[in-house]
């Protein structure tokens, strides 16, 4: 957790082979899951947001450990203390993408 903005944009550039001026939020876990740090992009700058647990741990047993997307209601639930291994999604429709 001692990376900061440039450290974070080359972790998010060469091992997610990610553009972290895409505007994405990219979120990394200690490997204690206590703390994180948020990285955005928001066309005038980067911002980090740090977050320190007091009591208990993150619930990222459920999360790909190979850098898979997930998305902000995802990331929001997981900030609250929600373990999302149980947790189903139901559909909803989503815009297809332009390939």
């Amino acid at each position: 957790m001692r990376k900061s903005f440039d450290g974070l944009c080359g972790c998010v550039e060469q091992l997610l082979g990610a553009d972290p001026l895409s505007g994405h939020l990219f979120a990394f876990f200690n490997k204690r899951a206590t703390m994180v740090k948020v990285l955005l992009w928001d066309r005038t700058g980067f911002c980090i947001w740090f977050k320190r647990l007091e009591k208990g741990r993150f619930s990222i047993a459920s999360l790909n450990a190979n850098g898979s997307a997930m998305e902000l209601p995802q990331l929001m639930l997981i900030l609250e203390g929600i373990d999302l291994g149980g947790a189903r999604q139901r559909k909803r429709y989503r815009i297809p993408s332009a390939a």
